[in-house]
């Protein structure tokens, strides 16, 4: 399968500002969501620049913690 690296990009960055967004709404920081998850705070950092690609599982747990479903989280236009 061929990757289309730029609309790739743009998942990832319309993505990482529903993360930014509900982290705000929930009075979170990066370091207290990453601490919350498991995860490090540059790991937060990467999710909302659109760096890093979320597994799932960690999609899952951000919505959980984030109190948002999994579908608000991804809920993205293109």
């Amino acid at each position: 399968m061929q990757i289309d690296k730029s609309l790739k990009r743009k998942i990832l960055k319309k993505i990482g500002i529903n993360i930014k967004l509900y982290r705000l709404r929930a009075n979170f920081s990066q370091e207290n969501l990453a601490f919350e998850i498991g995860a490090d705070r540059t790991y937060i950092s990467a999710l909302e620049l659109g760096l890093k690609s979320p597994s799932l599982y960690c999609l899952y747990m951000l919505a959980k913690k984030l109190n948002v479903t999994l579908k608000e989280l991804i809920d993205i236009k293109i």
